[in-house]
């Protein structure tokens, strides 16, 4: 019997966004269906299972907008629209929620969730092409109405580029080996499916950690690359941190480790403004004060993972507004604070 499909780490996020103690060393710890009021977003709808949950601990006052690119996520997401009354659908990329949501009148909200990455729905869906488990067309866009398809990007794209992109959004270190057996097939053959780019790669990658695919890598890279997906999440946090009200909380879950340390390196430099000027004479009381509280990550168990193994690499990572003010030149002190901080780091690894 098939299992159905259960949101990733689905009650501690949705605890973190109305569970008032929220905390991550007790992320099972949860609100009884007590119905807190406010405006929430779940802004990577995919199937909508974490909105379902989100429904159910809001009261009939509370309004959830669903946003998502992908067409067949939008077609659920009316549906749940149509029997809850608190739903509102808004089909864009999640870069486009602050102006997204001030067309419906909303200027900030009480909660944000989001599930980055590709669903399990996508990978299963052969005509998708997102996996190479299942061979289907070379497509892997989030919103299939447009934008080029990863076979008409990978048949136009010089090879200097696609090995930046395999080994940049990949962390694949058989980059540029890859990307010249692609440019090479093409001269012959063009790559039509997920299974075509999927044995090319392995011809080419003879070596890769037990248990995954050869092919991982490179899947992973061109998906990300093709939405823009670090480019939009590394636009969308500042945005939301504006839309946020005091004690209004950020719930993010992250599958690879470029997106979650883009989250990490934010939620740390929003956390502590204060960090460029800690080697300077000035009084604590008028150094820069946070903007956000970090509540910590949330790590699946065993039972989880278990149940679905694509939760291994999963990471919630939960932060809560202060009552500071954003001033108007926040977000270049913010990238300041991100850059002091990426400096250290570096001076960091150089000692060790």
């Amino acid at each position: 019997m098939e299992l159905q499909h259960r949101s990733v780490l689905l009650e501690p996020t949705v605890a973190a966004l109305v569970n008032p103690v929220f905390m991550a060393r007790r992320p099972e710890y949860r609100p009884e269906p007590t119905f807190r009021s406010g405006v929430f977003v779940d802004a990577t709808f995919g199937r909508g299972g974490h909105s379902r949950e989100l429904l159910r601990h809001v009261d009939a006052n509370s309004r959830l907008f669903v946003i998502d690119k992908d067409p067949e996520a939008i077609a659920i997401a009316n549906a749940l629209a149509a029997e809850d009354a608190r739903v509102r659908v808004i089909h864009a990329g999640f870069e486009s929620m602050v102006d997204a949501l001030r067309e419906h009148g909303v200027q900030s909200v009480d909660g944000v969730m989001m599930d980055l990455g590709v669903s399990s729905p996508q990978l299963d869906d052969a005509e998708r092409g997102f996996s190479f488990m299942r061979n289907g067309p070379l497509d892997m866009r989030m919103d299939n109405s447009k934008g080029p398809t990863a076979a008409q990007w990978l048949a136009e794209a010089e090879v200097d580029e696609i090995k930046e992109v395999i080994a940049d959004y990949g962390e694949e270190r058989f980059a540029f080996q890859i990307a010249k057996a692609i440019t090479s097939r093409r001269e012959s053959s063009p790559l039509r499916t997920t299974h075509d780019l999927a044995e090319l790669v392995a011809s080419v990658v003879r070596s890769r950690e037990k248990g995954h695919h050869p092919a991982t890598r490179t899947f992973q890279a061109v998906r990300i690359y093709l939405n823009r997906e670090l480019e939009e999440l590394a636009h969308a946090l500042p945005l939301i941190l504006e839309l946020l009200n005091p004690g209004g909380r950020l719930a993010v879950i992250s599958f690879h480790s470029l997106e979650d340390r883009l989250v990490k390196q934010f939620m740390a430099a929003a956390s502590k403004p204060a960090m460029v000027h800690s080697r300077l004479p000035i009084a604590e009381k008028d150094m820069p004060q946070p903007w956000l509280q970090s509540l910590g990550r949330v790590l699946p168990d065993e039972t989880e993972i278990q149940y679905n193994v694509r939760a291994r690499s999963a990471v919630l990572r939960v932060a809560e507004r202060t009552t500071t003010e954003l001033e108007d030149n926040w977000q270049n002190k913010l990238e300041a604070v991100k850059a002091y901080a990426a400096g250290g780091s570096e001076k960091k690894g150089k000692r060790r």
